[in-house]
């Protein structure tokens, strides 16, 4: 388990930020045990907001479905667990596109409960996140804010060191509504600049 001050994320000119948690947070690896808290978490940003744009929440046993293929890939999951309110916000990384020529750029996603937000925890995980993608060998992180209205999630990554690339105006359509798109991007290690490791 990480230290509550840990969470660090491999900056481009490579330092290192520092993520305050706050007391009782501890960052750790997800485990299958920690999908039903996961699940919650998802079901009630899918049935209130507009980060995914999903209609119906998945059920625990399609989130463990989901969970478990994503990890069998090696792709990282990390929670943010308070120790009296237990799983409170997770993060994972996912393959941004399926063809190989993508497979050295990720997409974040991360959740907060909402009785949650507001305490760093979602910066504390995407830093935790963008440390362990980097160490994986990926060369690039991508961020698709769901909605442009979602100015938390917006200044979070910038704060990590992500840029706005481009917006999709219309691209989705929820609650009655067309929505907005922000796309975003963040160098992970050398980026661009070298040729990567092959895998």
């Amino acid at each position: 388990m990480e230290t509550r001050a840990a969470a660090g994320a491999a900056q481009p000119s490579g330092q290192r930020t520092r993520m305050r948690l706050p007391p009782r947070v501890s960052l750790r690896t997800a485990a299958a045990a920690d999908v039903p808290a996961i699940a919650a978490i998802y079901r009630e940003q899918v049935a209130t907001g507009t980060a995914s744009f999903e209609y119906d929440p998945p059920a625990v046993a399609e989130m463990m479905c989901r969970y478990d293929a994503s990890v069998t890939a090696g792709f990282p999951w990390f929670v943010a667990d308070d120790d009296q309110a237990g799983v409170i916000g997770y993060t994972f990384a996912s393959p941004y596109r399926p063809r190989p020529g993508y497979r050295y750029t990720v997409e974040d996603s991360v959740y907060v409960a909402p009785a949650a937000a507001g305490r760093g925890i979602g910066a504390a995980l995407l830093a935790r996140l963008i440390e362990a993608c980097t160490a994986r060998g990926d060369r690039l992180m991508v961020a698709v804010i769901g909605d442009v209205a979602n100015g938390a999630s917006i200044a979070v990554h910038r704060k990590l060191g992500f840029v706005e690339v481009g917006r999709m105006p219309g691209v989705g359509w929820k609650f009655d509504l067309w929505i907005e798109s922000v796309l975003m991007q963040r160098a992970l290690g050398e980026g661009a600049a070298a040729a990567p490791a092959l895998r």
